[in-house]
């Protein structure tokens, strides 16, 4: 595995990539690599000949300074996560050379996906995320880049980026990965105890519900029946249940057949908050 920690030294072996030829695929992630992320790197091992796979914790997408500074960087051992599934590149820059400048204006028209869920808890995140993503995008020029279907909302405004910049870059959504009773794979799954993962089995049994009686229920008793199915777990504090179109991530109060669904849902567990979502048509 090549490692790279300069924009220059990255750009040059890429070159010689693309003038043979080869399908470059990026994945991009902030580290603290789990099993999770490294099924990206899996993915975009089937469809492409050259998988970059870059580590940043990126400054820019942190509402709380505090949260940046605790964010885990095991960069040893996320190295060693890469060469064993035979990644051909881990990128690792500083701020410095991501961030030649130290203030950068940037600001893309992410309507109403900026304003909702995500976008209304986390104000100026999506655009921190547009900002680094887009800067890698310049530099790798991928054929494709693979995101996790478990950030939905934020893979919906990556699309919307390589819409807006009409960047000819394939967006790949690779499936959530769970464990064997069905928890999402995430970093701040490390924070919860064992008695809390179980608790926050709940989140995946009430997705699994509304999936599958989404064609059956009337909306508004569905979402309560989901939520009946959280709070009966109890100390499992609901932040939203959401079903929306999945474009616009727009609540919908009836389902439309020209349309795809998905369900959202942010809880809180033993002081962690747990993200998840079902794609649901």
């Amino acid at each position: 595995m090549k490692i790279f920690r300069t924009k220059q030294t990255l750009q040059n072996y890429l070159d010689g990539m693309r003038e043979s030829k080869q399908r470059i695929a990026l994945v991009p992630t902030m580290g603290a690599l789990h099993e999770g992320h490294l099924s990206l790197v899996k993915d975009a091992q089937q469809i492409a000949d050259v998988v970059v796979c870059s580590i940043f914790v990126n400054p820019t997408q942190f509402n709380d300074p505090s949260d940046l500074e605790k964010y885990p960087r095991p960069e040893e051992n996320d190295l060693r996560l890469l060469q064993e599934i035979r990644c051909d590149v881990a990128f690792i820059p500083t701020v410095e050379e991501m961030y030649p400048k130290t203030e950068e204006s940037w600001h893309l028209d992410l309507g109403n996906l900026e304003q909702v869920w995500e976008g209304e808890k986390r104000p100026g995140h999506f655009q921190g995320v547009t900002q680094i993503v887009y800067k890698l995008f310049r530099l790798v020029e991928p054929d494709v880049a693979c995101f996790g279907q478990k950030d939905f909302q934020q893979v919906m405004v990556i699309q919307r980026l390589i819409d807006i910049k009409k960047l000819p870059i394939t967006l790949h959504i690779c499936s959530t990965v769970r464990n064997e009773k069905g928890l999402a794979l995430s970093s701040r799954n490390m924070r919860l105890s064992a008695a809390g993962k179980d608790k926050a089995l709940a989140l995946y049994r009430s997705l699994n519900h509304v999936k599958r009686y989404f064609k059956v229920r009337e909306l508004n008793t569905l979402r309560k029946e989901a939520l009946d199915i959280l709070h009966q777990e109890g100390e499992i504090e609901v932040e939203y249940l959401t079903i929306c179109e999945t474009r616009s991530l727009q609540e919908i109060d009836h389902i439309d057949p020209a349309k795809r669904h998905v369900a959202l849902l942010v809880a809180w567990v033993e002081g962690v908050r747990l993200i998840d979502n079902m794609l649901l048509d």
